[in-house]
């Protein structure tokens, strides 16, 4: 490997929005975030599904008449 070249790695901790941590390396000396796997709507199962055209009870509503 070429000396000098490579960007310098620090220990670095990574803070959500929610409060939570994460130890990790990068090439910045701190990370901050918004969202993070312990608050995502999608990891905690609180994701909702946006439905403004209704497909979804029309979907419903025709394959509930076929059983």
């Amino acid at each position: 490997m070429k000396t000098g070249i490579h960007p310098t790695e620090y220990d670095v901790t990574i803070t959500c929005a929610c409060g939570a941590t994460l130890k990790s390396k990068s090439t910045r000396k701190e990370i901050r975030v918004d969202l993070c796997s312990v608050c995502h709507p999608f990891f905690t199962g609180t994701q909702k599904v946006v439905d403004a055209e209704k497909r979804i009870e029309r979907f419903k509503k025709k394959y509930a008449k076929a059983q």
